[in-house]
């Protein structure tokens, strides 16, 4: 396995300890409240990390969790400014798709939210300096260190 692709806890913490600004690729609307691609980034809101959302769906949405929606990471990263994490809500046969959107917004780490596991996309990720987690869900490590953004 390569270096920058973690799955310790002492790794994990050191992550979230240094995450702020988190684009949320695949986020839902609120009338999907119920489901994590909701659920989880409002937790993360409410336990102060700025949330960017980039919804894959929705068209018509253009603000969720009271904040600007952008279409791609790349173009919410020139907008906003530097993105600590992209934590994706996407199913491991989508994310070879949006490799080229999340390499070109340069993002210090990617969050693969539980479920979602791709070795090959990980690694070159990872090559190419950014931090991976796979399979583990932000809400649940947040919860578990009672993380707050700085």
């Amino acid at each position: 396995m390569h270096a920058n692709i973690v799955d310790d806890a002492a790794a994990i913490t050191a992550l979230l300890q240094n995450t702020k600004r988190i684009a949320v690729l695949g986020i839902k609307t609120e009338a999907a409240a119920d489901q994590a691609a909701y659920y989880v980034p409002k937790e993360a809101q409410d336990r102060g990390f700025e949330i960017v959302p980039v919804p894959i769906y929705y068209p018509e949405a253009t603000h969720i969790l009271g904040r600007k929606v952008y279409r791609r990471v790349a173009d919410a990263a020139r907008e906003v400014g530097p993105i600590d994490m992209v934590n994706v809500f996407r199913r491991p046969k989508d994310l070879a798709s949006h490799l080229d959107d999340i390499l070109a917004a340069q993002p210090k780490s990617v969050w693969l939210q539980l479920g979602i596991e791709d070795d090959a996309f990980a690694t070159r990720l990872a090559e190419a300096g950014i931090t991976v987690v796979q399979n583990r869900c932000l809400m649940v490590e947040l919860r578990q260190r009672n993380a707050r953004a700085k």
